[in-house]
């Protein structure tokens, strides 16, 4: 071994040779679970493999293969195209003649485009290939409905911070590890909670600190460990989970979960931007007119975000953030925009009454435009007795919540309706 030649890294190495070394995943592996009873019959169907880096997706699928004594074939995505499963299929043929089963393992399914998934679907449907498919992508999305109908989704967890101390003290003791390396209790329990649940970062950053300190301390894993970012797949689910919380606390008025989804969403890579548009869009949509200042407080936010960046704008979209839950709430405006616009989409198209028309020449004058129209400021009470809406019309479209400003113009409300000839039996009460 020279520098040349270096060891596999760490968690190569320790890669179990059993399912029963497999460390997490109980709800798969245990007495009576899913994946226990598939091995038992002795029948693989082909699987998608669907959870975070690092929990165990690649290993599981070279494992099960093993169990039912099936060839094994690993494919990435990223790199491979119908080429490589086309030689694949020669392969598994070539294995089917001489009694064996072949096992397809294709990583990162989920950069697969169509064309190179509908490639796999006969091959699968006849049972020459059996597909174990690792994606962190939610395959409901990224899988093909046909492919996904003929394999068995499975959901694999993040490691449990005891798992990663039990992986890590694995990696202490097993000869393929790093054996003669011990590790501060202190440090081991940092290390377990900045791993995040990915097995393979802990083993990473134990190799890397043991390194720069044996006993392994706190401060050598911090300096191996690097910058923390919190796990966040920008274009993946946990993207939309996050914004989703962050909206969803917002709205529930809770300030210091919303702070920490913001803080989550910004230091794992958001768009900041992004972030902003979606805290604008609160402020129209779930703040509304039970706080009218809160839309303008919003976009300044955003333009203050935009003009300073990063990490200086991040405490405006915080305070606009702090602002919005800590805000009454009213989405009648939301809501009536909803109605008015399945209104217009569904109804017939109703001409505009002629005294609300526009006339500007003679000839539209003539036809009536504009006719006994009573404007406000001279006859408020002609103003009101006229109609505004299309002849035989009834709408029944804004509401407004009992919070904030509307809650103290309710009564104005009220008597304008009333004003328009439109009962308290018309108000939706």
């Amino acid at each position: 071994m020279t520098l040349f030649d270096p060891p596999a890294p760490l968690a190569e190495r320790l890669r179990p040779h059993t399912v029963a070394e497999v460390v997490g995943q109980t709800h798969l592996l245990g007495g009576g679970k899913p994946l226990t009873r598939l091995l038992a019959s002795g029948r693989l169907p082909s699987l998608i493999l669907w959870g975070p880096p690092g929990v165990g997706k690649t290993t599981l699928a070279r494992l099960v293969a093993g169990e039912v004594g099936a060839h094994f074939i690993q494919l990435s995505a990223v790199s491979a195209g119908v080429k490589d499963v086309r030689e694949a299929v020669v392969e598994a043929q070539a294995r089917r003649a001489r009694g064996q089963k072949t096992v397809l393992f294709l990583d990162e399914i989920h950069r697969f485009n169509k064309a190179q998934q509908d490639a796999l679907l006969p091959h699968v449907e006849s049972g020459l290939l059996t597909l174990i498919g690792a994606t962190t992508e939610n395959p409901s999305f990224e899988v093909n409905p046909a492919l996904r109908s003929r394999a068995r989704t499975l959901v694999l967890e993040p490691l449990s911070r005891d798992d990663i101390q039990a992986l890590i003290t694995r990696a202490l003791t097993d000869p393929r590890g790093l054996e003669g390396v011990s590790i501060e209790p202190a440090a081991l329990e940092l290390l377990a909670r900045l791993a995040d649940g990915d097995g393979r970062r802990a083993l990473g950053t134990l190799e890397a600190a043991a390194v720069l300190a044996n006993p392994v301390t706190e401060e050598a894993v911090t300096e191996a460990f690097g910058k923390h970012l919190p796990a966040m797949d920008k274009g993946g689910e946990d993207f939309y989970n996050l914004i989703s919380a962050l909206h969803k606390s917002v709205r529930g008025s809770h300030v210091d979960a919303s702070l920490y989804w913001l803080a989550r969403m910004l230091e794992g890579g958001a768009d900041p931007l992004y972030v902003a548009r979606r805290i604008v869009r609160i402020a129209a949509e779930d703040v509304g007119l039970a706080d009218p200042q809160a839309l303008r407080l919003a976009v300044a936010a955003r333009d203050t975000a935009e003009f300073l960046g990063r990490p200086e704008g991040d405490l405006a979209l915080a305070q606009a953030v702090v602002y919005l839950a800590l805000a009454p709430k009213s989405n009648s405006v939301y809501t009536a925009w909803k109605r008015v616009v399945r209104a217009v989409q569904e109804g017939e198209t109703l001409p505009v009454p002629l005294h609300l028309r526009n006339a500007p020449t003679e000839l539209m004058k003539g036809q009536g435009y504009g006719k006994g129209y009573a404007y406000y400021f001279d006859d408020p009470a002609g103003s009101f007795a006229q109609g505004y809406l299309p002849e035989g019309a009834s709408l029944d479209l804004y509401r407004p919540g009992s919070e904030g400003w509307e809650g103290r113009v309710q009564e104005r409300w009220r008597k304008l309706r009333e004003a328009h000839g439109e009962g308290e039996e018309d108000m939706g009460n």
